[in-house]
């Protein structure tokens, strides 16, 4: 059978992928996608869509219990997994299937099956109806990660959870332990927690959020500690004893081991890059800790290849992925697009409180050898975050002394997930601190923050 030849093949269609394949067909470019699971990735159907969904109504349910600090009334509050779930299920599937409407409309060709390239240029697909043989002068990677799984806490759906064994629960736990505190497993922490599982905190380095600026880490924590979660820093689980019904972790700390009951396990401990079976290997490509290797502008080495998204390493978020399959695209059709920085990439993690930062952390920018000036604005400062009930969290923001450049902005409370792209446009405009502080900022909106922590930096607050 003659091959079908295309001007660019994307494997895999989460959102670096199938982000990938529209702009290639809007710069008129004859696209094919491959996909073995689920049009959306792991983000649409495993991932952020539906955590969120899960999230949000926890929050809901957190806010039915505080019912009467807003002079309202709720008897009875309780809440059904199963529905919550469900709904949760229901919004990841009618996403995933705008996708399927997205391919079709931008005329991408879609094949559901396993893609291996026995040579450059060229893509086996094999599919329940057989094997599809594709060429193109370009080939697009985008095929995601996976949980990390430790020798001895490897997942068994049953007493030990991943990320998709919590996404549909098939129990409520009553003792939870969350193995490891990224933006994973601490999501999951404060869903369960706020379900009422008396939840435990692992991690192994010196803080939760370890990823994070350490007075964002150290305000997160005394707010998970508030809510009733046990935070475990500076701690490894050495391994697991599983009878029915019960898990007995093994805890070192301080070179001490201790042990602790508990009926469900989430391991949260990273992702690996999912390279295997593709015939990588052969054609050469590079790759380093189950990452593909690749320059600034995500080439591979291997002539016509790319590699984007997780597969090619940190920041392992779905918003850098499609930015990097735009970017790819562009540079296939010939344009000159600019090589993404990733300092100016947004991290959020929507546990509660939330959390979100880009740039440089206070200490990222003292070792890089900056002179820095540092703001800082509380939310009980904030008319609007009181109007809300919501006037716990902060925002800090740090700036190169000379000249004015804002290196980094790091936000605990809520709504910050929101807020943080504000500083993410600012960080790409290339705006100094006079810029920020002579924008005008609407009131009331959580986003006068923003204003007053640029404003304390230079001792010019106005509102603390």
């Amino acid at each position: 059978m003659a091959a079908l030849n295309f001007d660019v093949i994307v494997i895999g269609a989460g959102p670096g992928g199938y982000v990938a394949a529209i702009r290639a067909s809007q710069l008129g470019l004859k696209v094919a996608i491959v996909e073995r699971e689920n049009l959306g990735g792991i983000c649409l159907n495993w991932g952020c869509i539906p955590t969120k969904a899960l999230l949000r109504s926890a929050e809901v349910f957190h806010l039915m219990h505080r019912a009467k600090e807003f002079g309202l009334s709720v008897t009875g509050a309780d809440f059904d997994l199963n529905a919550v779930v469900a709904r949760s299920r229901g919004v990841a599937k009618q996403l995933s299937g705008g996708i399927g409407h997205l391919m079709k409309k931008n005329k991408v060709t879609v094949f559901m099956g396993t893609a291996t390239l026995p040579k450059p240029g060229s893509v086996s697909v094999k599919t329940d109806k057989g094997t599809e043989e594709l060429t193109a002068k370009s080939i697009i990677l985008a095929t995601g990660a996976r949980a990390r799984e430790l020798p001895g806490l490897e997942a068994d759906g049953d007493l030990v959870w991943t990320y998709r064994h919590a996404l549909q629960p098939k129990r409520m736990p009553k003792k939870l332990l969350v193995i490891g505190s990224g933006a994973i497993g601490i999501e999951f922490a404060s869903f369960f927690n706020t379900l009422g599982a008396d939840t435990t905190v692992v991690e192994v380095m010196d803080r939760v959020l370890p990823v994070e600026d350490a007075e964002i880490s150290a305000f997160a924590k005394k707010a998970f500690v508030k809510q009733g979660m046990k935070i475990l820093e500076k701690t490894t689980v050495k391994k697991l004893d599983r009878s029915p019904g019960k898990v007995v972790a093994h805890l070192e700390a301080d070179g001490k081991t201790s042990t602790q009951e508990f009926d469900t396990v989430i391991s949260a401990v990273g992702i690996i890059g999912n390279i295997e079976n593709l015939g990588l290997e052969a054609l050469g490509v590079k790759i380093d800790r189950t990452h593909v290797v690749t320059d600034e502008f995500c080439r591979t080495g291997i002539e016509g290849l790319f590699a984007i998204g997780d597969i090619a390493g940190a920041p392992w978020l779905a918003h850098k992925a499609s930015h990097e399959g735009v970017m790819v695209a562009e540079l296939i059709a010939g344009k000159h697009p600019h090589p993404i920085k990733p300092n100016s990439i947004a991290g959020c993690t929507y546990c509660h409180p939330q959390v979100a930062s880009v740039g440089l952390t206070e200490a990222r920018a003292k070792e890089a050898g900056f002179d820095i000036k540092v703001g800082r604005f509380p939310f009980i400062g904030n008319g609007k975050a009181i109007a809300l009930g919501e006037a716990e969290g902060f925002i800090k923001t740090i700036f190169d002394a000379k000249t004015g450049e804002m290196l980094g902005a790091h936000m605990v409370g809520a709504e910050v997930t929101e807020l943080i792209q504000g500083y993410v446009v600012a960080r790409g405009l290339e705006t100094t601190e006079e810029d920020l502080m002579n924008t005008v900022f609407p009131h009331p909106t959580l986003s006068e923050m923003m204003h007053e922590s640029v404003l304390d930096a230079y001792g010019r607050a106005l509102h603390i």
